[in-house]
């Protein structure tokens, strides 16, 4: 990579785009600490619907300090939105907007009941890196013009860089410092070249399904590369039968593995084997990269140990052992189920192989070796497109181009507004929702999670991807329990410190909620907020769009109503993650509120018009 140039950072941090970013990070903030009743919050009725809430606090000095700002409460699921362009920060007969991320947490301290410190101070920073790193992404992006619209699914998955839409740190990527963010952000787009390692065999767990691993490796990296690699294996050691070749992520070998692992490395139990000679680029999640010099090749989804968003970005080994055959047990379904298979054409992106380094550690230094080498194979997108066909990332949908524009302005402008987003609730509700009826699986089927393909600009058929920690269910309500794989559970050291990732579980609720969570939640609720702002498509209007969707798959399938009281997405309440509680408490319990549903709502409203 050229090097990284301090030149223009001032102008970057000094420009507009950073003000609107940091406007959007206290944005994000202020919603999610009032919707998830992190702090007290009061609020006072303006026009109509919108209201002024205020936080109060006092500083240590004793004197009051509050911060206001306009917002409604929306249909959907109950969300605050804010409607003022900034929040304003009063202290004593001063009032300003607050431009100060840490003094506002610092601030809310006092009303942050039995708050960590430390996750506090750390949160601070999240929210200080992301302010640093997104500002710099949409100068260079307004800078170098780096369009959308045109844009092939690779490059959009550069491209489209606006991060999770609900969480506040949505890009602090603490690990990365700023020259390592501009050399492995996917918003930079440069090449990446893999490192290959070879690690014991006995301390490694596989998941290859019917593959032969090192033909698949050879297959991965080319025979003659291969060729050499297996050389210097036989150079280094006496028994090179006993290793096995894994890639890491560059950054991973530099400032993690040589820092942590030396152990292993002076053992000879990890052996460096050099850099791939194809090139990769990373997408829209950091540690999955696409390869482009053969871009037909599986993706490759690293071990990571940054921490982005709400976690570390390891792989934790039995989520990697579980990849292939969760893969298999999925295609299974689709390939049997002529709705999925034929209505729908559901591609699903399967996870064909995976490796875990695993050895021996102490407790103490478990977090040094814990699924920090190791890597899953998923089938490229490549292959799996008709002619004529086109892909987007899911969160393509609430994305604006460099001139403000929505990019999916130009397919609505073609085939109108109902008629674009009606055939897109078709294409995406339906084989979601068929899974959980049909099958009783739940994807988490948020933004990143899913691909939209479209034909002449019209929604078509759905891609899914990340399946070997991206979905639940319950066995005893599985449609065909026994088809269901036998799966490694989570060990208790990774539920310590992540209590919400799991696949299993005997709770049917816990399933349901999985997907109203990612799925209607953030998906569709975000997309419920951007049409009515940008398009003027009323949030009622919209549920009752996913609505009446809902209904005709149910009168399509009648002989499924037990299923449909049992799966019930018309619930009052749903319980959803308390994303930004989560950053600031420990992770000592599953951190989750009820919220409104608006399908109840607008069930209701439709009961209630038929008794009139």
């Amino acid at each position: 990579m050229k090097n990284v140039s301090y030149a223009w950072l001032d102008e970057a941090l000094q420009s507009p785009l950073a003000t609107e970013v940091r406007r959007r990070i206290f944005r994000q903030l202020v919603e999610s600490l009032v919707y998830e009743k992190v702090i007290p919050c009061r609020s006072e009725r303006l026009q109509g619907e919108e209201r002024l809430y205020v936080i109060e606090t006092k500083q240590k000095d004793g004197q009051e300090v509050s911060y206001r700002f306009r917002g409604v409460r929306t249909k959907t699921f109950g969300r605050i939105r804010m409607t003022s362009g900034s929040v304003r920060r009063r202290l004593g007969e001063e009032e300003g907007e607050a431009v100060s991320l840490r003094q506002f947490l610092l601030d809310l301290r006092p009303i942050l009941k039995e708050v960590d410190e430390s996750k506090l101070v750390q949160f601070i920073r999240e929210l200080e890196q992301t302010w640093l790193k997104d500002s710099v992404a949409q100068f260079v992006r307004h800078r170098d013009g780096l369009v959308l619209a045109g844009s092939d699914y690779n490059l959009l998955e550069h491209r489209i860089m606006d991060g999770h839409p609900y969480h506040p740190s949505y890009k602090s990527r603490i690990g990365f410092d700023f020259e390592e963010n501009m050399r492995y952000g996917p918003e930079f787009a440069e090449g990446i070249r893999l490192v290959w390692l070879a690690v014991k065999r006995e301390e490694a767990l596989l998941s290859f399904g019917e593959a032969d691993p090192d033909q698949f490796m050879m297959e991965q990296v080319g025979e003659e590369r291969f060729a050499e690699m297996q050389a210097q294996i036989r150079a280094k050691v006496r028994r090179p039968e006993d290793y096995i070749m894994v890639p890491v992520h560059p950054w991973q070998w530099e400032k993690h593995i040589v820092h942590h692992l030396q152990d292993y490395l002076t053992a000879g139990s990890i052996l460096y084997l050099g850099e791939s000679a194809e090139e990769y680029g990373a997408q829209q999640s950091i540690r999955t990269l696409a390869n482009r010099t053969h871009p037909e090749k599986p993706y490759v989804k690293l071990a990571l140990s940054i921490v982005n968003t709400s976690t570390g970005r390891i792989l934790a080994p039995h989520t990697v052992q579980n990849a292939a055959p969760i893969s298999l047990w999925l295609e299974g379904i689709v390939t049997q189920d002529p709705y999925l298979r034929d209505e729908h054409r559901l591609i699903l992106l399967k996870e064909v192989a995976g490796l875990s380094y695993h050895p021996p550690a102490p407790e103490l230094l478990q977090a040094d070796t814990y699924g920090v080498i190791g890597c899953i194979w998923r089938e490229s997108l490549e292959s799996k497109l008709l002619p004529g066909e086109r892909a987007i990332p899911f969160n393509a949908l609430t994305a604006l181009d460099v001139d403000g524009k929505p990019f999916i302005d130009t397919y609505i402008q073609l085939s109108g507004l109902e008629a674009w987003v009606t055939k897109l609730l078709h294409t995406s509700v339906l084989p979601l929702i068929h899974l959980l009826y049909a099958h009783g699986i739940a994807m988490e089927s948020h933004a990143q999670n899913m691909v939209l393909v479209l034909k002449d600009g019209m929604p078509e058929r759905l891609a899914l991807k990340d399946f070997h920690d991206g979905l639940r269910f319950s066995r005893q309500h599985l449609t065909e329990p026994e088809r269901c794989p036998a799966l490694q559970g989570t060990p208790e050291y990774h539920a310590r410190v992540n209590r919400n990732s799991f696949i299993e579980t005997d709770d049917v609720l816990q399933v349901r909620d999985f997907m109203l969570d990612a799925f209607f939640f953030i998906n569709l609720g975000e997309l419920a907020l951007f049409l009515d702002k940008y398009y003027g498509l009323a949030e009622e209007a919209f549920w009752s769009l996913v609505h009446q969707t809902i209904q005709a798959y149910m009168q399509a399938f009648p002989d499924q109503a037990e299923r449909y009281r049992l799966f019930d997405l018309y619930t009052e309440t749903i319980e959803v993650e308390q994303l930004t509680k989560r950053r600031l408490y420990p992770d000592t319990e599953l951190r989750v509120h009820a919220v409104p549903n608006p399908l109840a709502d607008i069930r209701r409203q439709e009961e209630n018009h038929a008794i009139h």
